[in-house]
């Protein structure tokens, strides 16, 4: 099929072999790529019930038919395997370089299996695979390794032309449930512990590099949808924004609909907003754009402290995500101090949004004397010595490193703990926007924000977040076309910029293929479908769409909200029926 390889690498660490897998057009084109070849890879390959962290689960990087041309937004790549925290389906996805240098190397997908008797790093090319020696680089941070990776490359592999190169830091070796694996310094692919699972099979880093270049089906007319949208962006308002002012400029949206989760998931307004939202950033941090390949918004904002303790740290953010965690969650103040813990964490190897959760989490648990640890709100210092102890799974770090279920059920706080299906939420409180609960509630990977990115739609009043009865239909419509943005493989911030028109003309010019916007709509719940079977084999059940009952029984002070049982069953009921599946979440028969 035009833009894709038909083809995937077969990678078996155990043995250190690999073999090379050509695809027929009928099963690409029934998936597309991304999450469509990443679970149904999964579904085919991993044992039921398998161990996360044992050789037979497989770990999938995967790009889609946009990656490697000059779509805007298509500089991506995903991850898929299963989860070590949460025990279901794992994506998850990051920008930067690596998704183009992975194109570059004539591959689809690399699967691996098994686990390396010794510590190795990878270089996956399209001249070779090769397994090298990791001993030098065991224990070493993820900055330092990618650079002694990328001046391997650079000095041996002089087709290399360039080169982009993942890795796991110490909390990926120590598999620590919510290890990342990271690239270009600060780009993750975050969530759901996939460089735990990395880790298992004594994988530090891998290197993509190649020549290949995809063959697209009306190069004319990619040519075409670039400029039109080069045009376009210029007075778009939101690329206007996120050039200018980056995620953090959530911090204030958030506060002012009292749903900025505050002192952990207690209050919805911080007081100190003023010293931890974009203002605050661009004043006292010298902040640059800072795009991706193929990006025209360039989001990021690459941040240099400017004065006191912290003076001259460097960081790409810290984003929205990673300020509501520390600076929300855990009540830290200043700007400067969560660039701070978000270098740490990004050095370590560690999720942003589940290391805040856990550290607010403990932070409580101390207060009710659960637990003997020093440590309270805005404790900067105390928060960065147990982020290490979670990495290093020390002391209370032991406990935290194996996740938010197993620190609930150790310190008697299940009914504290905010969660769904083991991942905690991102920084929209489902009190205040209801859409977001069922997005917790019903994601294939846990409470997560991304795979609908409802908060967009109640936020600005395409419907009123308080509604319920109805509200499910439009959130499956969002949740489809995403799914085609995770399948071709491109940036949630253009979700604006491509609506159904523009990805059936993306599609057209990149494949060949013909969809219309049902034809979308049908790939994409196929895909939901396959991802719901395979949870459904790994044990999900009902249950576990449900939100924790602190969001019905905790009323917002600010706001005097709750999202109630009654309203949740209803949203529920009604997504269940926009996914065509049965009362019970089962999806018809394969």
């Amino acid at each position: 099929m035009f833009g894709c390889y038909n083809t995937i690498a077969n990678i078996d660490a155990t043995r250190q072999e690999h073999t090379r897998q050509n695809l027929d057009d009928r099963s690409i084109e029934g998936v597309m790529g991304g999450k469509g070849l990443g679970v149904q890879i999964l579904l085919e390959r991993n044992p039921p019930k398998v161990d996360p962290l044992s050789p037979a689960n497989h770990l999938i990087f995967a790009i889609g038919p946009a990656t490697g041309t000059a779509i805007w937004g298509s500089c991506r790549y995903g991850v898929y395997t299963k989860s070590p925290q949460t025990g279901f389906f794992s994506e998850s996805y990051s920008g930067g370089t690596v998704g183009t240098r992975m194109a570059q190397t004539g591959y689809d997908a690399v699967v691996i299996s098994g686990a390396s008797p010794e510590p190795v790093w990878l270089e996956v090319s399209d001249q070779q695979i090769v397994f090298h020696d990791a001993a030098d680089l065991a224990g070493l941070e993820t900055f330092e390794t990618e650079d002694r990776v990328r001046s391997w490359i650079k000095d041996n592999r002089p087709d290399a032309k360039n080169c982009g190169v993942i890795t796991i830091g110490p909390a990926g070796e120590n598999l620590v449930v919510f290890a990342v694996i990271e690239n270009d310094y600060w780009r993750s692919a975050g969530r759901t512990g996939v460089g735990a699972v990395m880790g298992s099979k004594n994988i530090k880093a891998v290197a993509f590099w190649g020549n290949q270049k995809k063959k697209a089906a009306d190069p004319e007319g990619i040519k075409r949808i670039t400029r039109e949208l080069t045009a376009k962006s210029k007075e778009d308002k939101g690329v206007h924004a996120y050039k200018t002012m980056g995620t953090p400029m959530l911090v204030d949206i958030m506060n002012e609909a009292g749903g900025f989760p505050t002192r952990y998931w207690s209050r919805g307004r911080a007081a100190h907003r003023e010293q931890i939202n974009a203002g605050a950033l661009h004043e006292r941090c010298e902040v640059k754009p800072h795009a991706c390949l193929q990006c025209l918004m360039a989001c990021g904002r690459l941040s240099t402290i400017r004065e006191g303790r912290h003076k001259g740290l460097q960081i790409e953010g810290p984003e929205y995500e990673t300020i509501f965690a520390f600076g929300g969650l855990c009540e830290v103040t200043e700007i400067e101090e969560i660039a701070y813990l978000n270098d740490i964490c990004d050095r370590l190897g560690i999720d942003t949004i589940t290391a805040g959760n856990l550290a607010g989490f403990a932070i409580e648990a101390a207060r009710q004397k659960k637990i003997d640890l020093d440590i309270d709100y805005g404790e900067v210092d105390k928060i960065a010595r147990l982020l290490e102890d979670m990495a290093f799974r020390r002391g209370i770090g032991e406990v935290l490193a194996r996740g938010i279920r197993h620190a609930a059920k150790q310190w008697d706080m299940e009914d504290r703990a905010v969660h769904v299906k083991g991942l905690e939420p991102a920084g929209y409180d489902p009190r205040v926007l209801k859409g977001m609960g069922l997005a917790y509630g019903s994601s294939d990977r846990g409470a997560c924000h991304l795979r609908a990115t409802f908060y967009k739609p109640e936020l600005v009043g395409m419907i009123d977040r308080d509604q319920i009865e109805g509200k499910a239909e439009m959130f499956a419509e969002w949740e489809d076309r995403l799914t085609i943005f995770d399948c071709l493989v491109l940036c949630r911030f253009y979700r604006d910029l491509y609506q159904w028109e523009q990805l059936s003309e993306m599609i057209k010019a990149v494949t060949g293929l013909d969809m219309n916007t049902e034809k979308m709509r049908s790939l994409a719940r196929n895909v939901s479908d396959n991802t719901r079977r395979f949870n459904i084999r790994e044990g999900l059940t009902p249950d576990d769409d449900r939100l924790p009952k602190h969001f019905h029984k905790q009323v917002l002070p600010e706001t005097n909200q709750v999202i109630t049982e009654e309203q949740m069953e209803i949203l529920l009921k009604e997504y269940y029926r926009a996914r065509r599946w049965d009362i019970y979440g089962q999806p018809p028969a394969a």
